[in-house]
């Protein structure tokens, strides 16, 4: 089975060294939301104006696949 990374950049970048074996593409972007809604979760409002919360799926190549990219912003006005 292939093995995909998870690497999340918020403050600083969290490399994921050790992946998960997943079936394929598509079970590592299921992985990917539902992981990526539970970090957000965990981030209990921390998430401020002016910052991004970002995580890159890449394959065992270190390929990205799929990046999923928050930015929080304050609308001037």
């Amino acid at each position: 089975m292939p093995r995909y990374f998870f690497h999340v950049t918020h403050e600083h970048k969290q490399v994921d060294e050790q992946g998960e074996e997943l079936p394929d593409n598509h079970a590592a972007w299921k992985e990917a939301t539902v992981t990526a809604g539970q970090m957000l979760q965990g981030l209990d409002g921390k998430l401020a104006p002016g910052r991004d919360w970002l995580m890159e799926v890449t394959d065992e190549s270190q390929k990205t696949l799929y990046v999923l990219h928050i930015h929080a912003e304050k609308p001037v006005g």
